[in-house]
């Protein structure tokens, strides 16, 4: 028998209001099984014209008399007796933190409507608004259905909105806004094991597809751009170049353009020219710089220029000495000391720099000059709604990360301020949106590096100019706590670590609350949404990567072959 929706709402109920407040929580008196709910359950509450909205977050048994809880009266009483016993006397409290609310107005047929709608003729349509007031005591309480999740989350069927996963309980599709997702930085947290580059790889597959913004992703392992396979289970996991042949160029960092047996677009090449103090600077931790070296380096401008102290100082020579007039060994007039003596910087803090440098002088993809600005082509490509994947190949040591990303970033951030100026002034055209994808963050974004970095200026202030952060880390505790409060959506799977949920959780209200829900997600395949980006938090069961993910991603999405092929030379027949 199919039920109504009245009937299907009715076939939900699970309880009733029995107090609570705002600060403390609502109590709940459970009337079904405890076993038919669990911590994190979307449940709306029903008060009239109004409708609340809230997550379970604790379960609690209780008792009239503290004896019959102490008593076994399954054992000593007839089961028809012990089941009533337990109705009555013994039962089941759920906390549920309330957190929107939603004017819906009298039914149709009541006679106060058509009082409502002439008082609301001018609103839009209602919407629901955070929590401001409670309902009252015996209000009923039911878990939410398919149309509370579309109300608060989004209407699957509307393009807009990207299926991220479901609710637990009954399997509704959970969404979020890209289009509010891309206007503020955002993070996926998760151990390693939880499935955060799965997460990752959908949400840059709805991204892409749905044409929100281009994305620049820093793909330090090389797991983004062509097929990959899992290590656990050997499946093939489609790259997005693979998916998006058009729209996704994969650059290869230095002259290898082989990516796990795939020809990169193009390689990314370094000038000298382009790097630049503040390059440096970053490294302090990777190269353990010393103080004097900011000294070292202003010297190094001052007496060869921006674009030419890289080049100079590299050619210079540590220790060469000549002989003088009188037989003397004195300082070579191509060496670091002879430079030192010259620019009154100490020789010995000199040394020692060029000495440290030499790990980066050694670099193969960082050359004197360069027939094609590679740097140049990937910001024209972003610029053009293209997206890059930038491999780091044989380059997976953190200078390389640090050193590449950063100079990146720093060009992408001047670029972009310019256009967006432009646009203010009536120069140009609007820019397009931009999301970098940063894995590892808290190699870039702790508490040491993250004044120095393009990446924590983009966190704090980019927005403004339309470029925002996906950054993609297993320990979220140690990035500064400034950058994670800059963070609209938090996508967050499993942690094991109470120092990195409480980092996640960090600046939202209701932390302590949601501390026990993200501490017992499962270990794969969920995930709790959070934070400025999605109405409420929310944990879901999160949707695989996989052959039927992009069945659904890709149907009725113009293609240059038909779906089943395309899917076909990804997975195979089955």
């Amino acid at each position: 028998m199919m039920l109504t929706a009245d009937q299907d709402s009715a076939s939900m109920y699970i309880g009733y209001v029995v107090g609570g407040g705002l600060k403390e929580n609502l109590r709940v008196r459970l009337t079904v099984p405890s076993q038919e709910v669990q911590e994190g359950g979307f449940v709306v509450i029903e008060s009239g014209d109004w409708l609340y909205y809230g997550l379970i977050t604790d379960l609690l048994l209780g008792a009239t008399d503290p004896r019959f809880a102490d008593e076994q009266s399954e054992v000593r009483l007839p089961p028809g007796l012990a089941g009533l016993l337990h109705g009555q006397t013994l039962y089941t409290n759920l906390e549920v933190l309330p957190v929107l609310m939603l004017e819906r107005g009298p039914e149709l047929h009541d006679v106060r409507y058509d009082a409502w709608r002439q008082t609301h003729a001018g609103d839009q349509e209602p919407r629901p608004m955070p929590i401001k007031t409670i309902p009252p005591h015996h209000a009923p309480v039911r878990l939410a259905n398919a149309a509370d999740v579309a109300q608060i989350f989004g209407d699957p069927e509307d393009k807009e909105n990207f299926i991220i996963g479901s609710t637990r309980e009954q399997n509704h599709p959970v969404c979020i806004d890209l289009e509010k997702f891309v206007k503020r930085s955002s993070g996926i947290f998760g151990a390693t094991g939880s499935g955060k580059s799965f997460l990752t790889r959908m949400i840059l597959a709805g991204l892409i597809h749905y044409n929100r913004c281009s994305v620049l992703v820093f793909d330090m392992h090389n797991e983004y751009g062509f097929d990959d396979t899992a290590s656990d289970t050997n499946a093939l996991i489609a790259g997005l170049r693979s998916k998006f042949p058009a729209r996704v160029r994969v650059v290869s960092l230095g002259g290898s353009s082989n990516i796990r047996g795939h020809n990169a677009d193009f390689n990314l090449v370094l000038c000298e020219k382009d790097i630049q103090p503040e390059d440096i600077e970053l490294l302090t931790r990777e190269l353990d710089l010393k103080d004097t070296t900011p000294t070292t380096l202003n010297a190094l401008v001052r007496d060869f220029g921006r674009d030419r102290w890289f080049h100079e100082f590299k050619r210079m020579k540590n220790g060469a000495k000549v002989e003088d007039e009188d037989g003397k060994k004195v300082a070579a007039p191509d060496s670091v000391e002879f430079w030192a003596n010259q620019a009154g910087i100490n020789e010995s803090a000199a040394e020692g720099l060029h000495r440290k440098l030499g790990r980066v002088f050694d670099k193969p993809y960082i050359v004197e000059r360069s027939d094609a600005d590679s740097l140049q082509s990937i910001i024209k490509a972003l610029e053009s709604g293209q997206h890059i994947v930038l491999s780091f190949g044989d380059y997976e040591s953190d200078l390389d990360y640090l050193l590449v990303s950063n100079l990146i970033t720093r060009h992408i951030r001047a670029a972009w301020e310019k256009r967006t100026n432009d646009f203010r002034s009536k120069k140009g055209a609007e820019p397009r949106p931009l999301v970098i994808v940063v894995e590892e963050a808290h190699k870039l974004l702790n508490r040491e590096m993250a004044t120095q970095t393009t990446f924590s200026t983009i966190a704090r202030e980019m927005r403004k100019y339309y470029v925002t952060l996906l950054i993609v880390d297993q320990r979220p505790s140690q990035i500064y706590d400034e950058v994670l409060s800059q963070l609209g959506t938090r996508i967050c799977g499993w942690l094991g670590d109470e120092a990195d949920i409480h980092a996640v959780l960090s600046g939202l209200a209701g932390r302590d609350t949601l501390r026990g829900m993200l501490s017992r997600l499962q270990p794969t395949e969920e995930a709790l949404l959070l934070g400025w980006g999605v109405p409420m938090p929310i944990p879901v069961r999160s949707r695989r990567y996989d052959r039927e993910f992009w069945e659904q991603l890709l149907k009725g999405s113009p293609q240059t072959e038909d779906i089943d092929t395309i899917i076909g030379k990804l997975y195979g027949d089955e």
